[in-house]
């Protein structure tokens, strides 16, 4: 019974995985009782960011996807504020190897734990190495607000796992802005 429980956890945790590994690190979410055809015109507000060469690289890229929309930028007074601001942290990631899972396979039939045949088992557990890393990783908050009433309109969301490759980080951030306003700006809801 042990090692078919073993067999079970490990098999489900190999399967859960990848669904992790490849979960969308990119969210939004909006105001959904607002109608963003009125908006056309936007200022920037504060950008705070950990890393200071972060700060124009991510006004370039929301220039980029805003001004693509057609929207035009203003020094100030305009219909939106944008704000953008990321938090750096070091988060743990534990991995566990397995070796040997114990218990073993064979031939033969059976019915209710009885039955005939050949075989092999090792009725001990096998053995496992769990390590634990510190990945440092970095969220990424854009929001705009309206300027007037100071609602907030609509947020953007971005986390990513940081590399020591400068060059990639860069990269990372512009697509994960890129993706943030591929639906920009939502459509009225019906």
């Amino acid at each position: 019974m042990r090692c078919g429980l073993q067999i079970v956890l490990a098999g489900a945790l190999l399967l859960a995985s990848p669904i992790i590994a490849l979960g969308d690190n990119v969210r939004t979410d909006y105001n959904h009782q607002i109608d963003f055809s009125q908006y056309h015109t936007y200022s920037w507000g504060k950008v705070t960011t950990k890393i200071p060469f972060y700060t124009d690289r991510i006004k370039q890229e929301v220039n980029l996807q805003l001004q693509a929309k057609g929207w035009r930028l203003m020094e100030s007074g305009g219909a939106v504020t944008v704000f953008a601001s990321d938090s750096l942290h070091n988060q743990q990631e534990t991995q566990t190897m397995y070796d040997g899972f114990g218990g073993g396979w064979g031939g033969g039939w059976g019915w209710g734990g009885w039955g005939w045949g050949g075989g092999w088992a090792d009725p001990g557990l096998g053995q496992t190495t769990t390590t634990t890393t510190n990945q440092q990783t970095t969220n990424l908050v854009i929001d705009i607000f309206e300027s007037n009433s100071k609602n907030l309109l609509w947020r953007g969301l971005a986390t990513a796992d940081l590399s020591s490759n400068a060059s990639r980080n860069a990269k990372s951030m512009d697509n994960d802005i890129s993706k943030m306003f591929k639906g920009f700006p939502p459509k009225p809801t019906k």
